[in-house]
């Protein structure tokens, strides 16, 4: 048995939450479900990030506290994990959290030799929490999120980050820290060789209207929201509150994963990296970088919307249907376009037309024909994807290919019912063949192994088709959805 930790990121809760965010909470809960079906000893961790200066905007906007505010929203969240049949074993909320704040502060000193004040004018994205300098605009907006940038003039804490660039790209060019695709290995490796400057961790009380963690030793500051939010990766397991489980799954746990979307890349593989170095602390072990998902051709984001509440959409067509577009459409390199069109196709022809239609048949065959027993010499092929399954779904998910992953899975599902056609049990229950029991053993094999396979993409699901193998009442294991529009009207 190994032992695994995985964490997404943690978002603003600025705003409702997008099909963006279910994308990484299906991701990382689909590899915390499958190391686990593998033997091993699994910690996932997600949470919200609640002390950033944009939420403080939005509760202004609503006229209440920033408390009140990012415990309404941060519920949204919570929520749509729970409508994606996403389980977590940690969930940090960094304003609310007794762990956190402690293991800020103990971080805050263990990288005091990096700290030094001064006072700073740049272009600032709120959206971003981040300067920026003038050359990393398009046309004067932010990258990121197409605004203007306002010019806020600062003193704050800066850290070092200057210091680590050799070391930096060490980690990186090495793969000590694998940052996954390759393509945005290379995109690290560039920003770091660029040459880094030193970046601001703290911002004052005043600006921050009293929301915030204070810089130890000095009240007017509050902790800047990367500094802040990026300590949940330590303070979940335990960093600054118990030493023994920040040992067991941080210091001496041999995988280490982020999952995170490409335009926070810098803070998770630069920033942060310079910042465990400074702690002397490990460094994650692995960061998976994930693209976009887009609507109409345009990024999907909290402020400009774009896309339905996946809470909603799960509602009209299941988390099923849900989860499997996210792992069976969206690209490991290169943005992804989501239409609820697409989602529903996609449930039909793999769910409901290939595997729900599979096992319908093979349950109905058994309590019709039955008995269902042995194995027959013409199931050669479907008994080698069969086998063939689990070591691709391993080697696909150990390289965070979703879809190569999902696709083992109705390879099988192809391959038996073209079995049952050649096959043709109805035929053979006409004919008396002995050949039968052998014939529906390997349907009924077959439909257990799929359960098995997928388990951890969709767990509801296995669960139903395990059921029916066994006895249960026989209904459709994956509903035919129908249509968006006709879903509306």
């Amino acid at each position: 048995m190994s032992r695994y930790s995985v964490t997404t990121s943690i978002p603003y809760v600025n705003g409702k939450p997008h099909i963006g965010h279910a994308l990484e909470l299906v991701q990382v809960d689909v590899l915390a479900r499958h190391r686990r079906q593998r033997g091993d000893e699994v910690r996932a961790q997600s949470g919200t990030d609640d002390n950033a200066l944009k939420n403080v905007h939005s509760a202004e906007a609503e006229g209440i506290g920033p408390a009140e505010y990012v415990a309404k929203v941060a519920e949204r969240f919570v929520g749509l994990g729970r409508a994606l049949e996403v389980r977590f074993d940690d969930f940090v909320r960094t304003s609310s959290d007794p762990r956190h704040a402690p293991g800020v502060a103990k971080l805050w000193e263990a990288c005091a030799a990096d700290f030094y004040r001064r006072s700073y004018t740049g272009l600032y994205c709120v959206g971003c929490e981040v300067f920026y300098r003038a050359d990393e605009l398009v046309e004067g907006r932010c990258p990121e999120h197409g605004t203007v940038p306002e010019e806020v003039t600062e003193d704050n804490w800066f850290f070092r980050l200057s210091r680590y660039q050799d070391a930096l790209e060490e980690l990186v060019a090495d793969d000590v820290v694998k940052v996954e695709p390759l393509s945005r290995k290379r995109e690290v490796l560039s920003f770091i060789r660029s040459g880094l400057e030193d970046f601001s961790v703290s911002r004052s009380t005043d600006r921050a209207r009293g929301w915030g963690i204070p810089v130890p030793g000095d009240p007017g500051q509050v902790v800047y929201v990367w500094f802040d939010a990026l300590a949940n990766y330590l303070t979940g397991p335990g960093y600054g509150t118990d030493d023994a489980a920040f040992r067991h799954w941080w210091e001496d746990c041999p995988e280490r994963v982020h999952v995170i979307g490409k335009g926070i890349i810098r803070f998770h593989a630069v920033y942060w990296l310079a910042m465990l170095l400074s702690a002397g602390i490990a460094p994650p072990t692995t960061i998976f970088v994930h693209e976009y998902l887009t609507a109409g051709g345009r990024k999907i984001s909290k402020s400009e919307g774009g896309a339905e509440d996946p809470v909603d959409v799960a509602g009209r067509h299941g988390s099923d249907a849900v989860r499997w577009w996210l792992l069976s459409e969206v690209a490991r390199a290169g943005d992804t376009d989501f239409t609820e069109e697409r989602l529903v196709a996609r449930a039909n022809e793999d769910l409901a037309n290939n595997i729900g239609n599979l096992v319908n048949r093979t349950v109905s065959m058994i309590a019709k024909f039955g008995p269902a027993h042995g194995d027959d010499p013409g199931a050669t092929a479907l008994r080698q994807a069969r086998t063939d399954a689990a070591g691709t779904i391993d080697r696909a998910l150990a390289g965070f290919d979703f879809r190569r992953a999902v696709e083992a899975v109705t390879r099988v599902g192809d391959e038996a019912n073209r079995y049952v056609q050649a096959a043709k049990p109805w035929v053979l229950a006409k004919q008396g063949s002995p050949e039968l029991p052998a014939v529906l053993g390997e349907l009924l094999v077959t439909c257990r192994e799929l359960a098995e396979h997928l388990a951890p993409f969709l767990p509801s699901a296995a669960a139903r088709i395990v059921a029916q193998c066994d006895g249960a009442p026989i209904s459709p294991v994956f509903p035919r959805l129908i249509g968006a529009e006709d879903v509306r009207t």
